[in-house]
């Protein structure tokens, strides 16, 4: 008994750590985990992100355009994103999504405060989204003896020998 009453005098003496929230923001790290953001520039429509997710809650709609080139020839088509929106209530955060981009328009933002009073309003449309990827930190450095990834050039790509080259099929 005098053993539990020792750590109690002990933890009584020391000064208490309270994090004033939300007065005081918390220093989050680098590779936080907090809500998906959107980069629309970097969206090409291509729907992967909406067809991966395993809780079906990206919807996504577009419709195409055909641009005259300006020096002739076959006219162009785009597809131009008018909807984009995740709804929160529905989403896991497994991050399959951001996995999938092969143009890297989405990203985790350590944002974590856009919880909404009614549940139909945890649906948030690309123009919140982008909002977020303006708090998106940079990756952090590599540690001492880490060896940064190879990337070729795409003139070395070119270059290297196709290694199925004069094999018959």
């Amino acid at each position: 008994m005098l053993k539990g009453l020792a750590v109690t005098l002990r933890t009584m003496t020391k000064r208490a750590v309270t994090v004033q929230y939300p007065h005081v923001k918390p220093d989050l790290p680098a590779r936080s985990r907090g809500v998906i953001a959107l980069k629309q520039e970097n969206c090409t429509v291509c729907y992967k992100c909406a067809r991966e997710c395993p809780d079906w809650c990206i919807y996504i709609d577009a419709h195409k355009e055909s641009h005259e080139p300006a020096s002739g020839g076959r006219a162009r088509s785009a597809k131009i994103l008018d909807r984009f929106a995740i709804d929160f209530s529905l989403c896991m955060y497994c991050g399959i999504c951001v996995e999938v981009c092969p143009f890297d328009a989405l990203f985790w933002s350590p944002e974590f405060e856009y919880a909404e009073q009614d549940l139909t309003e945890m649906t948030h449309e690309r123009e919140r989204l982008e909002e977020w990827t303006y708090t998106v930190k940079p990756p952090p450095p590599l540690e001492v003896g880490a060896e940064a990834p190879e990337e070729l050039a795409p003139s070395e790509q070119k270059a290297k020998p196709d290694v199925n080259e004069g094999v018959a099929p």
